[in-house]
C-alpha cells in the first residue's frame, strides 16, 4: 500500500510538471550567440523497462486518490492509450493467449467522453475509440464514432485518416454512395495527403460498385497518373522507386480498370481517357491489360480487337507493330485463319515502305520489316490465287494492290504495259471504274504503242460510261466532258478502228446531254459526212441529235423533219421507235402550243387534231385532244368541246388529265343549260378531288344544280351526302339540313321535316363559339317549326263535356305550346321573335275564345246560363288582355326598325282587339310614321339578300320621312360600315344615332371608338 501511494504521488508530480510552464535561468533560454559557444553532452540513457500493466495500475491509483485533480482527464486518456497499446501488442503476437481485447480501451475512452464531453482534445479520443471499436469488430459503432469525429471536429489533424476509415467501413457495409462521399472528402483536401492515392483508388471501387463505370475509370486513371506520371515507357518493372505496395496498387488498378472497360464498350472506351502526355506514356499498358483479360476470358476476338485498336489509334508508337503482331498471333493460335490474314494485310499496309512509321520512328519501322516482308509474300500468293477463283471484291482489291506494288517496283519492265492493262481489268471487274479508267487511259496513250493500245483506249470510254451510271448530279457533267474528250481522242488516234463511228455517235449524244448543242450538232454532222457512210445505227443517232437540238431551239417544224429521218432509219418493231414517235408527236404538239400562244386558236386546234392522224398511239395524243377541247371552250364552241371531252373520257379513263375533265364538262354543261349533267359532273369532282374544300364546294353545287333541275330525290341525296362527309363547318351543315327540310316539306314528309328541324336546333344550341348569325337564324326557325306541332296539339283539344277535364288538358297543351314558342323568342332572331310573339299572343287569344265558345252544361236554366256566361267572360278576359299585351310589345318592335309581316299582323290584331287606339295611322314614340318603319324593315330584308344599293335607298327614304328615326339611321350606318366600306359616312351616322339615344348604346359607342382609332392609324 505504501508503495502504491508513492507511485501515485510520483504520477501527480509527473503530470504536474507536464502541465506547468517551464521556468529556468537566462542560460536556459540561450540566444544565438550563446548557442554557438555551448557544448552539449548527451549521456546515455539506461532506459526504462516498459510495463503497461503497472502504468495502468498507477494511473488508476491516481484517479482513486485524486478525484478532483485537473490531471484526471489526461490520466483517463493515458489509461485508454495503454490498454489500446496492450491490445495492439497482443494483436501483433498471434501466439499470445486469448488474443487482443480492445473492450477495456473502448470503455475507458467512452468514460473520458462522458466525463469530459466538451474537451478540446476529444478528437484524438474519438479517433482512438473508433480504432478500438474497429479492431474489436464493432464496425457499426466505429463508423458512428468516426461520423461524430468528422462532424464535431472538422479541422482535426486526424481528418484525412478518419474520412478514409469511414469510407472503408461504409464500403465494407456496401454503402457505396456514402463511401464515395467519404473518399471524395479526403480527395478534396489535396494531393499531398498520405491517404490521397488510396482514397482515389477506393473512390473508383465505390463508383464501380454503383455501376457508374465511366466515373470509376476516371478515378482509376487518376491513380495511374499519380503512380506512373514519370514512368517513362510505362513498364512496371522499369519504374524506379516504386514500392511493393505501390506496385500492387498499380496492378490492382489495372485489373479493375480492365474489368470496368470490359463492362463498358471495351477498348473503344479507352481513347477518351488518354487525354494527357502522361497517360499517353502508359496507354499501351491499358490496352495490353484489357487484352490479357479478354484472353483469360477466352474472348479471342475482343482481345485481338483491343490490341488492334491500340495499333490503329497510335500507329506511330514504337509498341504499335508489336501489338499488331500480337493480333496476328492471337488469331493464328486460335485457328482464325482469315482474320489472321486480314491482320497481316493490315500489318503490311501500316508498316510497309510508304508508311508514316518509317519517317517518324525509323528504329521501330526497321524492327517491323522482317515481318512486313514475310506477310507481303504470303498476301501476294494468297490474293492472286483467290481473285482468279472467287471473283470477290476483297480479293480483287488485294490483287490490285499487289499489282500496284509490282508496277512501282519494276516501272521499266517490258511487261509493264501488259501488267498495267491487267491492273485496269482487275479494277474494272471490281467496280473501281474511276481508277480503272485512269489505268486504261495510261495504258492506251502513255505507254508506247502495243497490241492492247486500241482496246485500252476503247475500254477507257467504257470506264467513263460506268462512272456516269453511278455519278451524282454534281459529278456527272465533269465525267461526261472527260468522256467526250477521250472519245474524240480515240477517233483521232484510232480512226480506222471499226468502233470509231460508234464512239462519235456516243460523243454527239453526250454533248447534247451536256447542253452543248453547237458541238453536238457538229459531231453529228461529222458522223453523217463519213465516207464510206456510217452504219444506219450510227446515222440514226446523228439524226436523233439533230432532231433534239432543233426541238430544244424551238424549231419544231425542223425537228419534225429530222424525226421523220430517224423513223425511216428505225425498224417498225425496234425497241426505240415508240420513243421517236413520241418526240415526233411532241414536235407537232409544240407547233399547236405556239399557234395557241400567238392567238391563232383555230390553227392550234388543227395541229392538236393532226396528231391523231400522224401518231394516234402517242402518249401526247391524249393531251392534244384535251387541249383541243380547251381551245374549243376558248372559242365558246360548247358542242365541240362537249364532244371532245366526252370522247377523251371514254378513250383515256386512266389519264391524269381525267381529274380536270369533270370540272370542264361541268362548265360546258352549265353553259348549255344541262343542269342534271352538270350536277353529275360536280358530284364526280366532289368524289375525286383531293382538296377537301373544293370537294365540299363541288358537292354543294351539285345539290343546288339538282334542285335547279327540279330533281328533288337527287338533290336530297346530294345534301345528305354533303352532311355525311362534311359535318363541319357548322353553318353550311345546318344550311344543308335546312334545305333537306324544305325538300322534305315539298315531298309532304312532315315527320322528316320535324326530325331535321330538331337536328338543326340541337346543333346550333351545342355549337358554342362556332355559332354564326346564320346558324342562329336557322336554329331559331327550327325552334319555331318545332313549336308548331305542339301548338297544333293544343288547337285540337276542344272544350266539350266533361268540361273540367278538357279544360285542364287544353290548358296543359297551351302551356306546352307557349313554352315551345318561348324557346324561339329566346333565340334573339328578329324575324323569328316577331312570329313567335305573334303565335304566343294568338294562343292566349285563342284560349280566351275557346273559353267563351266552350260547350255549356245542358241542365242550366236561363238565369244560370247568363251567370255562367258572365263567369266565362271573366275567365276569358285575362287571356285576351295577355294577347293584347304581347301584340302591343310585338308592334313596338317597329320602333327598332323591325316591321315584318308578324309585326304588321300584330298591328292588325290590335286594331281588332283595341280599335279605338289602333284603328289609325300609328306613330311610334314620336320617331316617324309607320311607313318609315316599313321602309327600314324592307331595307333590312334587302341587305340580308345582298341588295345593298336597294337597302341604302330604303333607309334613306325612311330617314327622309322622319329625320330622327334611329333604327333607320343605325341600319344605314351598319350598311355603310360593313357592306359598302364607307367608314367615314358610317362614323357620321353612328354619332348621330348616339346623339338621339339618351340612354346610350355601349356597342355602337365601341364601333365609333374603333373607327376613330383606325382613322388615326391610317
Amino acid at each position: 500500500m505504501q508503495n502504491s501511494h508513492k507511485l501515485t504521488l510520483l504520477m501527480v508530480c509527473v503530470l504536474s510538471a507536464c502541465a506547468s510552464k517551464q521556468r529556468g535561468t537566462p542560460d536556459n533560454e540561450p540566444t544565438l550567440k550563446t548557442l554557438a559557444s555551448r557544448t552539449v553532452t548527451v549521456e546515455k540513457d539506461a532506459g526504462v523497462a516498459a510495463n503497461p500493466s503497472q502504468a495502468i495500475a498507477a494511473y488508476r491509483g491516481f484517479l482513486a486518490v485524486a478525484p478532483k485533480a485537473p490531471q484526471r482527464e489526461e490520466a483517463m486518456r493515458r489509461i485508454g492509450d495503454l490498454e489500446m497499446d496492450s491490445a495492439d501488442i497482443q494483436n501483433e503476437n498471434p501466439q499470445a493467449t486469448g488474443g487482443p481485447d480492445y473492450k477495456a480501451a473502448v470503455a475507458r475512452y467512452q468514460d473520458v467522453l462522458k466525463a469530459y464531453p466538451n474537451s478540446p482534445g476529444n478528437d484524438r479520443v474519438l479517433y482512438q475509440l473508433a480504432r478500438a471499436q474497429e479492431q474489436s469488430g464493432d464496425l457499426e459503432s466505429a463508423l458512428k464514432t468516426l461520423d461524430r469525429l468528422v462532424k464535431n471536429y472538422p479541422a482535426t489533424t486526424h481528418g484525412d485518416e478518419a474520412q478514409f476509415r469511414r469510407g472503408e467501413l461504409l464500403f465494407t457495409a456496401r454503402n457505396y454512395t456514402q463511401a464515395e462521399q467519404a473518399y471524395a472528402t479526403v480527395l478534396g483536401r489535396g494531393t499531398a495527403g498520405r491517404y490521397h492515392d488510396r482514397a482515389l483508388y477506393m473512390q473508383g471501387w465505390s463508383q464501380f460498385k454503383q455501376g457508374r463505370l465511366e466515373e470509376a475509370v476516371q478515378s482509376f486513371f487518376g491513380v495511374l497518373d499519380a503512380k506512373l506520371a514519370n514512368s517513362g515507357d510505362g513498364q512496371l518493372e522499369s519504374i524506379k522507386g516504386l514500392t511493393r505496395a505501390d506496385r500492387e496498387l498499380v496492378e490492382d488498378t489495372f485489373r479493375v480498370t480492365s474489368l470496368s472497360l470490359a463492362n463498358l464498350k471495351g477498348a473503344e472506351s479507352i481513347a477518351p481517357y488518354i487525354n494527357s502526355p502522361a497517360r499517353q506514356n502508359y496507354a499501351f499498358r491499358v490496352y495490353e491489360q484489357l487484352g490479357e483479360l479478354y484472353l483469360k476470358q477466352e474472348r479471342v476476338k475482343d482481345a485481338a480487337d483491343t490490341f488492334a485498336l491500340f495499333a490503329r489509334n497510335s500507329p506511330l508508337d514504337a509498341q504499335a507493330p508489336i501489338f499488331q503482331a500480337r493480333v496476328i498471333g492471337v488469331y493464328e493460335r486460335n485457328g482464325f485463319a482469315m482474320l489472321a490474314l486480314d491482320a497481316k494485310r493490315e500489318y503490311v499496309a501500316r508498316y510497309g515502305s510508304a508508311s508514316a512509321l518509317r519517317k517518324s520512328n525509323p528504329e521501330g519501322w526497321q524492327k517491323a520489316q522482317p515481318l512486313v516482308q514475310t506477310h507481303m509474300a504470303e498476301l501476294a500468293r494468297h490474293y492472286h490465287a483467290s481473285a482468279q477463283k472467287s471473283k470477290r471484291t476483297a480479293d480483287y482489291q488485294e490483287a490490285v494492290r499487289w499489282y500496284r506494288d509490282y508496277l512501282t517496283a519494276f516501272p521499266k519492265d517490258p511487261q509493264s504495259a501488259q501488267n498495267n492493262f491487267l491492273l485496269a481489268e482487275l479494277l474494272f471487274e471490281d467496280g473501281q471504274y474511276a481508277q480503272a479508267t485512269a489505268e486504261y487511259e495510261k495504258t492506251a496513250y502513255v505507254y508506247p504503242p502495243h497490241a492492247a493500245s486500241a482496246d485500252a483506249g476503247y475500254a477507257t470510254l467504257l470506264g467513263y460510261a460506268q462512272q456516269q451510271k453511278k455519278a451524282g448530279p454534281a459529278e456527272l457533267p465533269t465525267l461526261q466532258q472527260a468522256s467526250v474528250a477521250s472519245a474524240l481522242r480515240f477517233a483521232d488516234t484510232f480512226g480506222a478502228d471499226s468502233r470509231a463511228a460508234a464512239v462519235l455517235a456516243d460523243a454527239s449524244e453526250t454533248l447534247l446531254a451536256l447542253k452543248n448543242p453547237a458541238q453536238a450538232t457538229a459531231v453529228a454532222q461529222k458522223l453523217l459526212d463519213r465516207q464510206p457512210a456510217a452504219p444506219d445505227a450510227q446515222r440514226r443517232v446523228a439524226w436523233t441529235v439533230l432532231a433534239h437540238t432543233r426541238f430544244d431551239a424551238g424549231n419544231f417544224a425542223g425537228a419534225e423533219q429530222a424525226y421523220n429521218q430517224v423513223l425511216q432509219l428505225t425498224a417498225d418493231k425496234a425497241a426505240g421507235r415508240d420513243a421517236v414517235v413520241e418526240r415526233h408527236a411532241a414536235a407537232i404538239y409544240k407547233q399547236g402550243e405556239q399557234a395557241r400562244t400567238a392567238g391563232e386558236t383555230r390553227a392550234a386546234v388543227g395541229h392538236f387534231e393532226r396528231i391523231a392522224r400522224v401518231a394516234p398511239q402517242s402518249t401526247v395524243q391524249a393531251a392534244a385532244q384535251y387541249d383541243a377541247a380547251a381551245s374549243h371552250i376558248a372559242l365558246k364552241d360548247w358542242d365541240a368541246a362537249a364532244r371532245a371531252l366526252e370522247d377523251f373520257r371514254k378513250r383515256y379513263p386512266k389519264h391524269p388529265l381525267q381529274a380536270e375533265v369533270g370540272s370542264k364538262l361541268a362548265v360546258v354543261y352549265v353553259e348549255k343549260g344541262q343542269w342534271a349533267n352538270a350536277a353529275t359532273e360536280f358530284e364526280g369532282l366532289a368524289t375525286t378531288h383531293k382538296d377537301p374544300a373544293i370537294s365540299r364546294d363541288a358537292l354543294w353545287q351539285a345539290a343546288e344544280l339538282h334542285e335547279k333541275a327540279n330533281a328533288r330525290p337527287a338533290a336530297t341525296k346530294a345534301y345528305e351526302r354533303y352532311l355525311a362527309q362534311n359535318p363541319q363547318p357548322l353553318e353550311p351543315a345546318l344550311e344543308a339540313r335546312h334545305r333537306l327540310a324544305r325538300l322534305a316539306k315539298e315531298d309532304r314528309n312532315p315527320t322528316r321535316v320535324l326530325a331535321l328541324q330538331k337536328d338543326i336546333f340541337q346543333a346550333d344550341q351545342s355549337a358554342g363559339t362556332a355559332r354564326t348569325d346564320r346558324t342562329r337564324y336557322l336554329g331559331a326557325t327550327a325552334a319555331l317549326a318545332l313549336a308548331e306541332p305542339v301548338a297544333e296539339a293544343y288547337r285540337k283539344v276542344t272544350l266539350t263535356e266533361p268540361l273540367q277535364k278538357q279544360l285542364k288538358l287544353k290548358k296543359t297543351k297551351m302551356e306546352e305550346a307557349l313554352k315551345a314558342y318561348a324557346v324561339a323568342t329566346d333565340m334573339g332572331v328578329a324575324d323569328v321573335t316577331t312570329e313567335a310573339s305573334y303565335r304566343i299572343a294568338t294562343v292566349y287569344r285563342d284560349f280566351g275564345k275557346a273559353l267563351l265558345a266552350s260547350e255549356r252544361p245542358k241542365k242550366l236554366n236561363k238565369a244560370e246560363r247568363e251567370q255562367y256566361n258572365v263567369l266565362l267572360e271573366e275567365q276569358a278576359f285575362p287571356f285576351e288582355e295577355k294577347a293584347t299585351e304581347i301584340h302591343a310589345l310585338n308592334a313596338q318592335r317597329a320602333a327598332s326598325g323591325i316591321y315584318d309581316q308578324w309585326v304588321k299582323s300584330s298591328f292588325d290584331a290590335l286594331r281588332e282587339l283595341r280599335p279605338v287606339r289602333y284603328s289609325k295611322t300609328e306613330r311610334l314614340e314620336g320617331k316617324g310614321p309607320e311607313q318609315a318603319v316599313s321602309l327600314t324593315q324592307q331595307g333590312i330584308t334587302q341587305r340580308q339578300a345582298g341588295q345593298f344599293d336597294k337597302a341604302r335607298q330604303a333607309y334613306e327614304k325612311a330617314i327622309a320621312l322622319d329625320a330622327n328615326y334611329t333604327p333607320a339611321i343605325l341600319n344605314l350606318g351598319i350598311l355603310q360600315d360593313l357592306y359598302l366600306g364607307d367608314s367615314k359616312q358610317a362614323l357620321v351616322l353612328y354619332e348621330r344615332y348616339l346623339s338621339l339615344t339618351p340612354s346610350g348604346d355601349a356597342t355602337v359607342a365601341k364601333w365609333v371608338a374603333d373607327l376613330k382609332n383606325r382613322k388615326e392609324k391610317a
